[in-house]
C-alpha cells in the first residue's frame, strides 16, 4: 500500500511539473500574441490615417480654350477655340480630403473578433461555430477601411491616367508652339531685311531732297538772271543799232537760259519720281496724345506706332494726300516714376503701313529714359 502511495505521488509530481512547465511556455506565448495584437493595431490606425474617408465632390468643369484657327495674314476676332479640359475630371485635384482617425471606439471595435449579442454579452454562433463578420465586429470596420482604399487606388490610377493623357496634350501644343516660333524667325528676318531696303531707301530719298534743294537754288538764280535781262532788254528798245545788236546777243542768251530751265525742270520732275501730290509736308503738330505704341524693337532701335484719326488728319491731311512728315514725337508711360517723371523717350517718323494707321519709327536713343514698351503713349510736344 505505501508503495501504491509513493508512485502515486511521484506520478503527480510529475504531473505537476509538467503542468507548470507548459503554463511557463504558455504565459511567454501570450505575452508575444498580446505585442504582436498590439503592434498590428497601432500600424492599422496610422494606414486608416493615409486613406481619404470623404470622397471628392465634382465641381464646375475647368477650360483651358486652345485657339485652333489657322495662322493666316489677316487679323481673327473670334478664332475658333477648343477646351482642352472639356473631358478632364475635376475631382482627382481635391486636396486635404477628410481621411480616418480611429479613435479609442474603433481600437475596441478591433479587438471583437467575434459578433456579440446584444443582450446576453456573448459571441453568437451558428451552425459553423461563432460569427466572424455583421455590425460591430473587427470584419466590418476593416471591410469599411478596405472598400475605402481600393476607391482611393481608383482614384489615383485615374490621375495617372489623366495625367499621361495630359502629357500628351503638352506635347502637341509645345510641338506647334515650336513651329509657329520657326514661321515667326523667318518672319522677323523678312522684316529685318525689308527695313534695311528702307533704311537705304530714306538715304536715297534725303539725298534727292538735296538735290531738289540745290536745284530749286539753281532755278531762282536763272530767274533773277532772266528779270534782269528783260529789263537790260527793256531799256535798250531805244538805243542805237549796235544796241539792238547787244540785245539781239542776249536773246539769244536767254533763249539759252530758258532751254536749261526746261532742263532743270525736267530734271527735277526725274528726281522727284512723280509722286508726293497734295501740298508739301506738316512741319509740326499740335500738342497733345497721338497714339500708343503696338510693338517695340529696342534692339533694332524701331516702334511700331498706331495714330489716332486726328493725328493721321493733322499729319496728311484731310484728303490723306500729304506725304508722311519727317517729325520727332516723344513717348511716356502713365505711372512712370523716372528722372523725367513719366518721359520715356523720343521718336522719329520714318514709314508708313500701307492701308493702316501705323507708321513705323525710329528710337532715338540719345533720348532714351527707359526702354520703350508697347502700350505706350505717343505725344506732340
Amino acid at each position: 500500500m505505501n508503495k501504491a502511495l509513493h508512485v502515486l505521488v511521484y506520478v503527480f509530481l510529475a504531473l505537476a511539473g509538467a503542468a507548470l512547465y507548459f503554463e511557463i511556455k504558455l504565459d511567454a506565448k501570450r505575452t508575444e500574441l498580446t505585442d504582436r495584437n498590439r503592434l498590428q493595431e497601432e500600424y492599422l490606425v496610422k494606414i486608416a490615417k493615409t486613406i481619404e474617408q470623404a470622397d471628392p465632390v465634382k465641381g464646375e468643369p475647368f477650360e483651358i480654350k486652345k485657339d485652333v484657327s489657322p495662322v493666316e495674314a489677316k487679323e481673327e476676332d473670334n478664332p475658333m477655340t477648343e477646351n482642352l479640359l472639356e473631358e478632364y475630371p475635376n475631382d482627382i485635384e481635391q486636396q486635404n480630403l477628410k481621411a480616418y482617425n480611429w479613435s479609442q471606439n474603433e481600437r475596441d471595435r478591433m479587438r471583437h473578433i467575434y459578433q456579440i449579442d446584444p443582450v446576453t454579452g456573448q459571441p453568437i454562433q451558428d451552425g459553423t461555430g461563432f460569427l466572424m463578420t455583421g455590425k460591430g465586429t473587427a470584419d466590418e470596420l476593416l471591410n469599411e477601411l478596405f472598400e475605402s482604399a481600393k476607391k482611393q487606388q481608383a482614384r489615383l490610377n485615374t490621375t495617372r491616367a489623366r495625367l499621361a493623357e495630359m502629357r500628351g496634350r503638352l506635347e502637341d501644343v509645345v510641338n506647334e508652339l515650336n513651329k509657329l516660333k520657326g514661321v515667326a524667325r523667318t518672319d522677323k528676318c523678312t522684316i529685318v531685311n525689308r527695313d534695311g531696303r528702307i533704311s537705304k531707301l530714306e538715304e536715297e530719298k534725303k539725298e534727292l531732297e538735296g538735290n531738289i534743294v540745290k536745284l530749286k537754288a539753281q532755278i531762282e538764280e536763272l530767274n533773277a538772271e532772266i528779270t534782269s535781262l528783260k529789263d537790260e532788254v527793256a531799256t535798250a528798245k531805244d538805243e542805237t543799232e549796235a544796241a539792238k545788236e547787244e540785245v539781239a546777243k542776249r536773246q539769244k542768251l536767254i533763249e539759252r537760259l530758258q532751254k536749261i530751265i526746261q532742263e532743270l525742270m525736267a530734271a527735277r520732275a526725274q528726281g522727284q519720281g512723280g509722286g508726293g501730290g497734295g501740298g508739301s509736308a506738316v512741319t509740326s503738330l499740335p500738342a497733345g496724345d497721338k497714339g500708343k505704341i503696338i510693338e517695340a524693337d529696342n534692339n533694332d532701335m524701331f516702334a511700331v506706332v498706331e495714330f489716332s484719326d486726328e493725328a493721321m488728319l493733322e499729319l496728311k491731311g484731310p484728303d490723306q494726300s500729304k506725304p508722311l512728315p519727317v517729325l520727332e514725337l516723344s513717348v511716356k508711360r502713365p505711372g512712370f516714376n523716372g528722372t523725367a517723371g513719366e518721359f520715356v523717350g523720343r521718336l522719329r517718323i520714318r514709314q508708313e503701313v500701307p492701308g493702316k494707321k501705323y507708321i513705323i519709327c525710329d528710337i532715338l536713343s540719345d533720348w532714351e529714359q527707359d526702354k520703350i514698351k508697347a502700350d505706350d503713349i505717343v505725344f506732340a510736344d
